[in-house]
């Protein structure tokens, strides 16, 4: 089982003490939420059901791949991820220069966490259809990849249309850094499995991502990858050591772990974590 941690449920004032010390510690990974911008006006369910927008417009975000470069600089080890970036909500140059740019100063630690989003009004507020999102990350995905692979690559798609360029420098990770899809929806589920490197889901419990992950394999194998499966990445509670047998069967290869419940107590909370789980 590979730990990681998410930014997201820390004070930015403690992000960068916090991933130091995941990093000498060991865990795996960290993940940076992002949002382009936050309009006033929120519309849109994170998790179906919804009542109320997760967080509220003042919230700060940071661009993610000038943060996680710097972070990049701070750390050894430690894999960087988002979580997860709105690639379709810009053109897929700006992501894909984001992207590569983080794998070449990271030395090959990038891992690229795209999702749809879930707020209607932010892809308003930009002057995008957000009844167009997902097909428009679809094709972001797709030149992404080949941006980040082909010599020369020429595009006319349904959104992104350009003449031959040429995309220098290419990430560190062969083939490319690997494309982690987030959501819930059997939607996001189905991009994970036909595009996706991985899968990142929300809060779970062992129980509940056990019928996500077989809606997962099964659209696998409707793709043909079925010997290629996808990582799957949750974030979860660890209790004692049992959980992490519940979490293994459950077929959870990451799991994204909290153990603090104060931003000022999260280095001694991933101490505490990596005393009884990592050693």
């Amino acid at each position: 089982m590979k730990f990681a941690i998410t930014f997201g449920q820390l004070h930015p004032a403690y992000w960068l003490e916090t991933v130091r010390e995941a990093d000498r510690l060991g865990y795996e990974s960290a993940w940076l939420p992002e949002h382009l911008v936050f309009p006033v006006e929120m519309r849109g369910q994170l998790v179906p059901g919804e009542e109320h927008p997760p967080v509220p417009p003042s919230t700060p975000v940071y661009e993610p791949g000038a943060y996680l470069s710097f972070v990049a600089a701070q750390t050894t080890r430690i894999r960087l991820g988002t979580f997860v970036y709105l690639l379709g909500i810009r053109h897929p140059f700006v992501g894909a220069r984001a992207f590569a740019t983080l794998d070449v100063l990271s030395g090959g630690r990038a891992e690229v966490g795209v999702g749809a989003g879930w707020m209607t009004t932010e892809w308003e507020a930009v002057g995008l259809d957000p009844a167009t999102r997902g097909r428009r990350l679809d094709e972001a995905i797709e030149v992404c990849k080949r941006l980040w692979t082909e010599e020369v690559i020429e595009h006319h798609g349904e959104f992104f249309d350009f003449a031959p360029v040429m995309f220098e420098p290419k990430p560190v990770q062969h083939p490319h850094p690997p494309i982690v899809v987030g959501g819930e929806s059997d939607r996001a589920l189905r991009r994970a499995a036909r595009l996706g490197d991985g899968w990142i889901g929300m809060s779970h419990t062992p129980e509940s991502v056990v019928p996500q992950v077989r809606k997962l394999r099964a659209f696998e194998e409707e793709y043909g990858r079925a010997d290629r499966p996808v990582q799957v990445t949750v974030m979860g509670a660890v209790r004692d050591p049992a959980d992490l047998e519940r979490w293994a069967e459950a077929g959870v290869d990451r799991l994204i772990v909290v153990p603090w419940t104060r931003s000022r107590e999260a280095v001694d909370g991933l101490r505490r974590f990596a005393d009884d789980y990592l050693r």
